[in-house]
């Protein structure tokens, strides 16, 4: 099997996978780190995504030799002086997350939104987390929570 170099959260490792298994799968599996979820499978509902660069990337459907090289982040690594990032600080304080299933991945999706387009307005925000799902529908929470984080001006 080949070996693979990833480094996720700062910390480098050298595993022994398939190149087409998904980031996912080797993130939950093999890594232990399971904040990503696995939703659809399909890359649609937003529940895997995690950061790959800086960017959005589902998971399920990233493939791990893609990843490689580049820097992982996942919802375990975000703060990781043990606090919270601004933007979990915003949800938390909007109590935008109800069963929290969707919410790792609607945080890293809007940590990726801020750090392109620092001040969104209400429809930046609606159009960045297009394809995020929430069951439970806390929709205007998260929508708040996001704008309370850029106006703060504490995302980094």
């Amino acid at each position: 099997m080949p070996r693979v170099e990833l480094k996720v959260n700062g910390v480098s490792h050298a595993l022994e996978v398939e190149p087409e298994q998904t980031l996912l799968g080797v993130l939950r599996d093999r890594l232990g780190l399971t904040g990503a979820k696995y939703g659809c499978g399909e890359g649609q509902c937003g529940a895997c995504t995690v950061l790959v660069e800086g960017r959005a990337t589902r998971s399920c459907q990233a493939r791990v030799a893609a990843a490689a090289g580049g820097e992982i982040t996942t919802i375990e690594g975000l703060a990781p002086d043990g606090g919270l990032h601004p933007v979990q600080e915003a949800f938390v304080a909007a109590g935008a997350m109800q069963c929290g299933y969707c919410t790792p991945g609607m945080i890293l999706g809007a940590v990726a939104l801020l750090a392109r387009t620092p001040n969104p307005g209400e429809e930046d925000v609606a159009r960045g987390l297009e394809g995020h799902i929430c069951r439970c529908g806390t929709y205007p929470r998260i929508l708040r929570a996001v704008r309370d984080a850029a106006r703060a001006s504490k995302v980094t």
